[in-house]
């Protein structure tokens, strides 16, 4: 039986990956206790893009997206 390249599980759930090929990651510190951070606190941690050194060590964890 033939096994595929699979995605990373843990992967697709922490990263996204742009139309432009950009890699995009959540920060933390982002769920609870919200009422007691500012709003530019709150807005800079949605979708932050990762760093360069990181990006081709998780673009390979999505293999159907390179």
């Amino acid at each position: 039986m033939w096994k595929g390249l699979k995605t990373h599980s843990w992967a697709k759930k922490r990263f996204k990956i742009t139309s432009a090929w950009k890699v995009l990651f959540k920060k933390a510190c982002n769920n609870h206790l919200l009422t007691n951070k500012g709003d530019n606190n709150k807005s800079d941690g949605y979708w932050v893009s990762l760093s360069k050194t990181y990006v081709k060590k998780v673009k390979t964890l999505f293999p159907y997206n390179q």
